[in-house]
């Protein structure tokens, strides 16, 4: 940015430095990558999202995170001889893209930071430190999550919260400035993506052996459960997805199905139908060929690798005769750098030409000293915009 003589004026050089910098700070899952991680990692991912919907007590997080592990290492180490996720290789890839083309238009002034939910060293609480210490003061958080839900960026804005609450010194805030964004799940270039992919892969593969009417296609969402304490969980969201990638395709396909990829747990209602009964009633309509596309993920994961295989071997058990076609999530795919790009664009914009924030933590004094205080106002005189009258 070249700094304008008004601007200088406006501006101290020493505050200008700051000014005018940008952290985009681009959030995702995470995945462990070794099987001493696996308990710690279980134990968080539980107190994190189960929490939000489980009628289960925290004492039991810790055994149970073990007992997890046990099964991980099982399933995992034996069955897939020590599967690694190349979830965190891909996401890394997709910061970086998104980095590069935000750099194209702003330079030096955004730059993009990882931050994993549940994987040090890429916490967000060990990611915003190094945003603060390399002195920027505006934020874009940005869960490069599909679908808005309670476990996806609810998750993230709690963690951010959190790390943002622990890195305050002083009477003001180091954030000036603060944007976000939601999650993609109606965004057109999103869903035109979508639909794209499936027909490239039907017309590589399967146009010249069978007829549109005998392609089955799963659009697979994550799956959710039905109670989450009142919190977004992410089912209406994940099935207006569904919905508008079906209209695109519904025409030349006729055999479209959703199917939930869920974690069965016990005592707990999910998303119906999952995506192994889906496959099974397409093909009971006369399906020959299934195509299994995940939607509800932008970046490959365990479940869109392990449980989808676990579920097209066991429908090739039942079903020999049918084939079985599984595809990737958008990952690292050029469009879809281009277009999370161009959704961080106005939101960066803004950051640049707003006020800055002056938010002093020590004049939000928690809730419990207003009585002892109200002697010394009359009791309607406190407005409910807070921090006014608190003279100390």
């Amino acid at each position: 940015m070249v700094a304008t003589p008004e601007k200088l004026h406006t501006h101290p050089p020493d505050s200008a430095a700051g000014n005018d910098r940008v952290a985009v700070l681009l959030m995702g899952y995470g995945e462990v990558e070794s099987y001493e991680d696996f308990a710690n990692y279980n134990e968080q991912a539980l107190n994190l999202l189960t929490a939000k919907f489980a009628p289960v007590p925290t004492w039991i997080y810790p055994p149970l995170a073990k007992l997890l592990a046990i099964f991980d290492r099982h399933e995992w180490g034996h069955t897939h001889h020590d599967f690694i996720s190349p979830h965190n290789a891909i996401f890394e890839r997709q910061r970086a893209g998104i980095e590069h083309e935000l750099q194209h238009r702003w330079g030096e002034s955004v730059r993009v930071f990882k931050a994993f939910n549940f994987c040090a060293p890429f916490l967000p609480s060990q990611v915003l430190a190094e945003i603060k210490a390399e002195g920027f003061d505006k934020l874009l958080i940005y869960p490069l999550l599909v679908v808005d839900s309670i476990f996806t960026s609810g998750i993230a804005v709690e963690q951010v919260n959190k790390a943002l609450a622990e890195l305050t010194d002083g009477d003001e805030h180091w954030v000036k400035g603060m944007r976000y964004i939601p999650s993609f799940y109606n965004e057109p270039a999103y869903i035109d993506l979508l639909a794209q992919l499936v027909e490239e892969k039907i017309a590589a593969e399967l146009a010249d052996k069978y007829l549109p009417s005998q392609v089955g296609i799963i659009l697979m969402n994550h799956g959710c459960p039905h109670k989450a304490k009142g919190f977004t969980s992410g089912i209406a969201e994940s099935e207006a997805m569904y919905e508008l990638v079906r209209q695109k395709l519904m025409n030349r396909y006729p055999l479209i199905s959703v199917g939930w990829l869920n974690h069965d747990t016990p005592l707990i209602e999910w998303t119906q139908p999952n995506a192994d009964q889906a496959a099974g009633n397409l093909i009971d309509l006369g399906a020959k060929a299934i195509v299994m596309m995940p939607i509800g993920f932008a970046t490959e994961n365990h479940e869109t690798l392990l449980d989808v295989d676990h579920i097209i071997h066991s429908l090739q058990r039942r079903h020999p005769d049918v084939t079985y076609v599984q595809m990737a999530c958008v990952n690292d795919s050029p469009e879809f750098l281009k277009m999370a790009a161009e959704w961080a664009v106005p939101q960066i914009e803004a950051l640049f030409s707003e006020q800055a924030l002056s938010v002093n933590p020590q004049m939000a004094l928690p809730a419990l000293h207003t009585h002892e205080h109200h002697e010394h106002h009359e009791h309607h005189d406190h407005a409910h915009d807070g921090a006014h009258h608190h003279h100390h």
